[in-house]
């Protein structure tokens, strides 16, 4: 009877030193996981030699799980950064299925492709924009981001008299930004992004590139900083001014509590 007793007591005491140490690598996973982020990376899809130029075909976008205390001393081409390599040559050969790191390229462009030149895309224009603090989102906008173009002007009242109507309109969806001042995202590894700056370098088509030049001198410009996956645009705009921000504000509140219930639920 008492060896039968002994032997419920280490079989009880084993399924428990099971469960708490289940409960202890659980809870260690999630501090882990806690302490990762998703980082979407350039994965080189075929072999490629040394002194080959690095074209399109040649790299995918992969994602991968990161610590984010690493991320800022990375070396790891990031999915954004990717009009910045194509056209670069191998400094060596690179494996098939690797992450493509900065430090796996030549510190020189193809021919033609030196400076911002090499971050402009077919078909597009550089144009550059007065910003400060505020247009630049605190100077969160960085090379390779995506913003919306915001503008606000001022328009002959329509009573019929001198006065004037201030009207803020979204006058462009998804922009790619080529440079941030003088920074066009081209940096040395653990190199850290310029905040401050006072232009900012959009890649327009010629027709656009047009229309915000006259838009930034005519009114204030301001960006709306987005997701880089984030490729939805609005069909239905809006121009905002007295008369439509008193006749709606009551909906778009509405609308921000309905989707803050729904997000809760």
């Amino acid at each position: 009877m008492k060896q039968k007793l002994l032997l419920l007591a280490a079989v009880f005491f084993g399924v428990l030193a099971f469960i708490l140490t289940f409960q202890q690598i659980n809870s260690e996973r999630r501090k882990i996981q806690a302490t990762m982020q998703e980082v979407a990376l350039l994965e080189v899809k075929r072999d490629i030699a040394e002194n080959e130029i690095i074209t399109d075909d040649a790299i995918v976008v992969k994602k991968y799980q990161r610590a984010r205390s690493q991320l800022a001393n990375s070396r790891e081409v990031t999915a954004d950064q990717k009009n910045l390599i194509v056209g670069r040559k191998a400094l060596f050969p690179i494996n098939r299925g690797s992450v493509l790191q900065w430090n796996d390229l030549q510190t020189t462009m193809a021919a033609g492709r030196e400076g911002a030149n090499s971050v402009i895309r077919p078909g597009y224009r550089a144009i550059s924009i007065p910003v400060d603090q505020t247009a630049s989102v605190s100077g969160l906008v960085q090379p390779n981001n995506y913003v919306d173009l915001i503008g606000t002007f001022k328009f002959p009242g329509r009573r019929g008299d001198a006065s004037l109507d201030t009207i803020t309109m979204t006058i462009l969806q998804r922009v790619r930004v080529i440079a941030t001042g003088n920074d066009y995202g081209i940096r040395a590894p653990g190199q850290s992004a310029v905040r401050s700056y006072s232009t900012v370098t959009l890649e327009l088509l010629p027709a656009e590139a047009e229309m915000i030049v006259f838009a930034s001198q005519k009114g204030y410009i301001q960006m709306s900083l987005r997701n880089h996956e984030d490729a939805a645009t609005v069909t239905e705009h809006q121009s905002v001014d007295w008369k439509y921000l008193e006749k709606n504000i009551q909906k778009y509140n509405q609308e921000r509590q309905r989707r803050s219930m729904s997000g809760r639920n």
